[in-house]
């Protein structure tokens, strides 16, 4: 479980330019649930993310994971809960390294350093065990560089490597922004799958109302850094796109 209790961003505390990201603000996301968060730009979306991750550090309130108070652990320390998937393709892959390089730095992050992880047979055999779940083929191309391939088929592998082994946690900075349509409904779908299947808490954040509609347990909209609607799952299924792109009129 997260649990945010009285959460205070502020930025260039008491100085000229001085800015209050976030007000108050108190949420509990439940293991298995899929949270869609919607906002005008600077709303808070991303510096609520950047508090559970440990990016940024609260001014006040706490963050908590599974009744363990996180909230002056830095990013690294929550790692091993916590995997996060940005805007840009380019993040959270190492692209002159190999496909299987990258997932083995991904088991790295949340086991023991052994030298000898991701270098046996049975690793690599896993790697291309959760490969081939995407359908895209790369489960044959485990010595390509990263950086070779298109941003979608990056994104789809971040999602992947994120849930290699401990990870409780999923969060989605705009995922599918840098992505052409197709691409977008690869990575969504991978998405929700993984969530579905390792009953991962899960954080998406999105511009696209469309996107926010479809997927998720759990919508709510942020306004002036502050939660302005929160739709339980019936509220969320019964809503309607229409009502939802009223938000923004």
């Amino acid at each position: 479980m997260i649990e945010l209790k009285s959460i205070y961003k502020v930025f260039n505390k008491g100085e000229a330019n001085e800015v209050v990201a976030l007000t108050d603000v108190s949420l509990t996301v439940q293991k298995g649930e899929f949270l869609v968060i919607v906002g005008s730009n600077g709303s808070g979306k991303t510096t609520l993310l950047n508090i559970i991750s440990g990016t940024e550090i609260s001014t006040s309130g706490t963050v908590s994971i599974n009744n363990t108070d996180v909230t002056r652990y830095p990013e690294y320390s929550r790692s091993k809960w916590i995997a996060r998937v940005f805007q840009n393709p380019l993040s959270g892959t190492a692209p002159n390294l190999t496909i299987l390089d990258n997932f083995r730095l991904a088991a790295l992050r949340t086991t023991s350093k052994k030298l000898s992880i991701g270098i046996t047979d049975a690793f690599r055999k896993q790697v291309q065990d959760k490969i081939a779940t995407l359908g895209m083929g790369l489960e044959n191309k485990l010595d390509q560089l990263m950086g070779t391939l298109s941003g979608g088929q990056r994104q789809a592998l971040t999602l992947l490597m994120g849930i290699m082994d401990t990870t409780e946690i999923l969060l989605l900075d705009e995922p599918t922004a840098a992505l052409d349509p197709r691409s977008a409904a690869t990575v969504l779908q991978t998405a929700d799958s993984l969530i579905k299947q390792y009953n991962l808490m899960a954080i998406l954040i999105t511009h696209n109302l469309k996107d926010a509609h479809q997927y998720g347990s759990r919508l709510i909209q942020m306004s002036e850094g502050k939660i302005s609607k929160d739709l339980n799952s019936a509220a969320k299924n019964n809503l309607e796109l229409p009502e939802m792109f009223s938000w923004f009129a």
